[in-house]
């Protein structure tokens, strides 16, 4: 008596779903967008801008280290290798910095500046950079490059792996 009032539509079945195939799985849409430009950098795939041979200092870098002692202060900075502005800066002007230094162009001013570079690159995600010193200063910054070393950076980048096509 129920099969004869319900009909048809008591009786259907769902509808069966096709197999998915291996080749749909490793489809990749036409339209991706990387949503972290960062990733191509960490894997070496990303492209360095070379710029000009003669131009110092050289364009090869995803991020560059910048280290500076004048005679009142010490100042490191990083900088990305697509603006000019820096992406991270410590410095013995900042007063967090510079309450917990007796002097702020010491070597401790040095190493102190370095710890606390490496904390905010380690937050960042950047640990890996380039670092030159200008050649024709004064080099004291091995302190610097100490503390850097120390909070976990890498003091260079990998090479550009190229990937044919």
């Amino acid at each position: 008596l129920l099969v004869a009032v319900c009909g048809s539509r008591c009786l259907s079945q769902a509808a069966s779903q096709p197999e998915p195939s291996a080749d749909e799985n490793e489809a990749v849409n036409p339209t991706f967008v990387n949503r972290n430009p960062r990733n191509l950098e960490q894997m070496a795939l990303a492209v360095k801008d070379r710029g000009w041979k003669t131009t110092w200092p050289h364009r090869e870098f995803y991020h560059r280290l910048m280290f500076s002692r004048s005679q009142h202060h010490v100042t490191a900075q990083v900088f990305s290798s697509c603006s000019p502005i820096p992406v991270l800066s410590c410095s013995t002007k900042e007063w967090a910095v510079k309450k917990e230094l007796a002097s702020t162009n010491c070597v401790a001013a040095c190493q102190a500046v370095g710890e606390v570079l490496a904390q905010r690159c380690q937050q960042a995600g950047i640990t890996r950079m380039v670092y030159r010193a200008i050649p024709w200063t004064y080099r004291s910054d091995s302190s610097f490059r100490a503390a850097m070393k120390a909070g976990g950076i890498i003091l260079s980048e990998p090479r550009r792996k190229y990937v044919g096509s």
